[in-house]
């Protein structure tokens, strides 16, 4: 099969599109052909060595997490899915190797769900790790409730996008910061745009006088910090890019693989409630390319690759 591939850490350079041996299906796993493909910032900081002291990998490294594509094959114990039926999953494995930027892919069935019939392939593959990051943060971790208020850092942006449309769902109010030519665009999903920047803390008072009830950190540093003087309770802090969060009493959010939550973001699809803007699509051969895209941290949305 084709696949992009690492032999070692590095940046761009080191990324191969090449030949390797189709994989093992074990006996909880399906065989996935891949159709798209969701780049993530996680991935190109595995690329670089960024997380080798928490996480084992091994070379050659397939990169990845998400994907959208059709099962061809099932193991002995699986009784989820069949060949044919069209999935997505956040396949996100102990040990880093064996990713998803690859034509065929053996995922476990704790990593999938049914793909949204709603969306398109392109979309389908930009949902998993961002639409869980926003699901477990909002839904499990913040227990965001209907008529309460959420702060999302970088609303515009892969997360940050799905994260906005979630919370309107569950009812709640977003305030959503982005840069000025982003704010027709978080309006258009649902939420209140406020610039970042020096004087946040308050702009976010002029539409909030008593400070929101929960925060949705997808930024770190200076947006962690103001964060505390807006939320009315610590412990409603979450942040996915932010270790400091758990000692003020926050969540820190590690995305899981989990198949009921990936289907309940898979539902709000397709009720209608969800939609997964793409801003841009590369083939996989040019996987360093989207990589170096998402990496300025600018995006509008998901970046995807298209599997043929």
């Amino acid at each position: 099969m084709k696949a992009i591939a690492i032999n070692r850490y590095g940046g761009p350079d080191v990324v191969e599109y090449t030949e390797l041996p189709d994989p093992k299906v074990g006996p909880d796993s399906v065989l996935v052909r891949t159709r798209a493909v969701g780049v993530n910032p996680v991935d190109w900081k595995i690329r670089e060595g960024h997380l080798d002291g928490i996480l084992d990998v091994c070379f050659p490294l397939i990169m990845g997490f998400d994907l959208a594509g059709v099962v061809q094959a099932v193991g002995g114990a699986v009784t989820e899915f069949r060949p044919g039926d069209e999935v997505i999953g956040y396949v996100r494995k102990d040990v880093i190797g064996y990713g998803t930027y690859a034509e065929l892919v053996a995922a476990p069935v704790r990593t999938l769900a049914r793909k949204p019939a709603a969306l398109g392939w392109a979309e389908a593959g930009g949902l998993p790790t961002a639409g869980l990051t926003a699901q477990q943060a909002l839904v499990n971790a913040l227990r965001l409730r209907r008529g309460e208020s959420v702060l999302i850092h970088a609303a515009a942006g892969g997360v940050g996008s799905l994260a906005v449309q979630i919370a309107t769902a569950l009812g709640a109010r977003v305030i959503g910061t982005a840069g000025p030519h982003n704010h027709t665009y978080l309006r258009g999903l649902g939420a209140e745009p406020v610039e970042y920047g020096q004087g946040l803390a308050e702009r976010v008072r002029a539409l909030a006088p008593d400070g929101v009830d929960a925060v949705l950190d997808l930024v770190g540093g200076d947006a962690l910090d103001v964060s505390t003087a807006l939320v009315k309770d610590p412990a409603r802090i979450a942040s996915s890019v932010d270790y400091r969060v758990t000692g003020l009493g926050g969540h820190y959010i590690w995305t899981r693989p989990d198949p009921d939550d990936l289907a309940a973001v898979a539902r709000l699809a397709d009720d209608g409630l969800l939609t997964v803007p793409v801003a841009s699509t590369f083939p996989l051969g040019q996987a360093a390319s989207a990589q170096a895209l998402n990496a300025e941290g600018r995006t509008r949305g998901k970046i995807v690759l298209l599997v043929d």
